[in-house]
């Protein structure tokens, strides 16, 4: 691999692409056309890795020759999973759910490329420790930070982290939805390391 391999991102996730910008390596988007639903007993661990090798192989096969990178999250609080709220009243509900709580955010991480056909694909959880949340702090982080499309109503690029009392995990880039400390050995792997 060099430098002029391809790389693209098998995620329209505005947040994905930000956070790999970071790297400073040029990359495309595609849009990965992959059914998320659940296998029957497959737990959210096996289902963000099924998923983030899903959406990499989907773009891979139409780009064999590039590097593609997938991925997906999910957030978890006893067992329970956490999705997007899409709205106010339902990010409330979650907000509720999850105060006082310990919540792990799961992220699938896939790299597919010419040097890795058959790809890698890994596993990071990254755990946030909430503070008990007062119904007037729920509301007034609601109404300031419109968390309704990240995992579990929590923007931890924004004021989400006012809702936590501690952040535990190799990697804080996982909490917001792709792991670049674990992402750069990937790329390393496939021939393409970000420095050097």
């Amino acid at each position: 691999m060099n430098r002029e391999t391809p790389v693209i991102l098998a995620s329209t996730s505005p947040y994905r692409r930000d956070l790999l910008a970071r790297l400073d390596i040029l990359f495309t988007v595609a849009a990965p056309a992959v059914e998320e639903t659940p296998l029957p007993d497959e737990t959210p661990a096996q289902l963000v890795q099924r998923l983030a090798q899903a959406k990499a192989g989907a773009v891979f096969a139409q780009h064999p020759q590039a590097i593609v990178i997938g991925a997906d999250q999910m957030a978890v609080c006893e067992g329970e999973v956490l999705g997007k709220p899409g709205s106010a009243e339902r990010a409330a509900r979650q907000l509720r759910r999850i105060s006082g709580k310990r919540v792990e955010f799961l992220n699938g991480l896939a790299v597919m490329a010419p040097t890795l056909p058959l790809g890698r694909v890994e596993l990071v959880v990254y755990t946030v420790h909430m503070r008990a949340l007062s119904e007037e702090e729920i509301a007034d982080y609601i109404r300031r930070d419109q968390p309704l499309d990240c995992a579990g109503s929590l923007r931890s690029e924004g004021l989400g982290i006012a809702l936590a009392s501690r952040l535990e995990g190799e990697d804080p880039t996982a909490l917001i939805g792709l792991p670049l400390i674990r992402l750069c050995t990937l790329l390393a792997a496939a021939g393409r390391p970000v420095l050097g």
